[in-house]
């Protein structure tokens, strides 16, 4: 955001550590939001904690955009994963996306499910340890969408028939027992030999950042918009911003 702020010709000004803001005197959620909003014409937020964006949209002035809370959400993201999926497919109807990582903790996960089941015909492969599978509160939007999906745990055995498959880390920083990070982090890892049963039409998204859940092989396959997908996220991010100074 910093950077499609000042692509536009806008500056940024803020912090990115929230021990340098007066939260660690012990100032509310309320009074932060108050006062940057006195010195901003936007807030775009990140925080720990589930529904903090939602919650600091009803103190401040000027527009809030959600770039991450907690477990939860991840909407500016999914904007991006939307502008490549229609970029790369041409559209979003008859899907058959395959999700593969970390599916409980993943925020990118929740929203870009959020958003596609609002499609025609998709369909969704859940692919996840037991201990990462989606949670249930997810599955009931699905369940309540009429929308057709299938888990399992094998990786290998889903990717031919899949149009989309959105890799995922699983995260250190979810996790309260190390000791389950490390059986778990390895789970799923996309190499060429895993590309070579897919078919050609497949395209293969990630949120970013990656740690070992793709094989730097894969990176040279036409399939990979990992990278196409920040690119992408920088032109949503200004046309998002252009849009919001617009309202305002």
């Amino acid at each position: 955001f910093s950077t499609a702020m000042m692509r536009l010709g806008g500056s940024v000004v803020g912090f990115s550590d929230p021990r340098s803001s007066s939260t660690t005197k012990g100032e509310t959620l309320k009074d932060t939001i108050n006062m940057v909003s006195c010195y901003a014409d936007m807030i775009v937020m990140r925080n720990p904690r589930e529904g903090a964006a939602k919650a600091a949209s009803l103190y401040s002035s000027v527009p809030v955009i959600n770039a991450g809370d907690g477990g939860h959400s991840h909407p500016t993201q999914t904007l991006a994963d939307l502008l490549t999926i229609h970029r790369e497919k041409g559209g979003f109807d008859n899907l058959t996306v395959g999700f593969c990582g970390d599916l409980k903790f993943g925020r990118t996960v929740h929203s870009l499910i959020s958003a596609l089941i609002r499609c025609s015909g998709v369909r969704f492969v859940l692919i996840s340890p037991m201990e990462l599978k989606l949670p249930g509160y997810v599955k009931d939007k699905l369940d309540a969408a009429g929308v057709e999906y299938t888990e399992t745990d094998s990786l290998e055995g889903s990717i031919a028939d899949l149009d989309i498959l959105y890799m995922t880390r699983v995260q250190k920083e979810r996790f309260f027992n190390e000791e389950d990070y490390l059986r778990l982090k390895d789970t799923y890892i996309l190499t060429s030999e895993k590309m070579a049963l897919a078919s050609e039409k497949l395209r293969v998204l990630h949120p970013l950042p990656r740690v070992n859940e793709i094989s730097v092989a894969v990176d040279n396959d036409p399939r990979a918009c990992y990278f196409k997908q920040v690119l992408y996220g920088k032109y949503m991010r200004m046309a998002l911003i252009l849009k919001l100074l617009e309202v305002k």
